[in-house]
């Protein structure tokens, strides 16, 4: 039998409320504000809109306490990342941002395979 998953603690679900809020009143913004404003209002409601999603995602997947340990050493996504990065650095030439994503992508793909080798 499963476990239940423990309940969320008061910081994911004040930042998950935070972001729902900003997309919101971002949306709400882009269509009150006046042109310029109002796309700009637009862009940062569907920030908040994906980091929503993206959050609500990885709470699900990592249920209980430090998040951020345990996709440190998660190595698929790690690797993920790297690969995106680098596809992304390949077809936007000139940008070196891109290459730096890859390298960041690459030091936690390192770092994952570390701490999965000697955990």
């Amino acid at each position: 039998m499963t476990e239940p998953r423990p309940p969320w603690s008061r910081r994911r679900r004040r930042l998950l409320l935070g972001l729902a809020a900003g997309a919101v009143v971002g949306g709400v913004a882009a269509l009150v504000l006046p042109a310029e404003f109002g796309a700009t209002a637009a862009y940062l409601a569907a920030l908040c809109a994906f980091l929503l999603v993206a959050a609500a995602v990885v709470f699900v997947a990592v249920p209980g306490p430090d998040t951020a340990g345990t996709l440190l050493r998660s190595t698929p996504v790690a690797g993920a990342v790297l690969v995106v990065g680098v596809l992304v650095a390949l077809s936007a030439e000139g940008q070196p941002l891109w290459w730096l994503t890859a390298g960041v992508g690459a030091v936690w793909l390192g770092s994952a395979l570390w701490l999965a080798r000697s955990g």
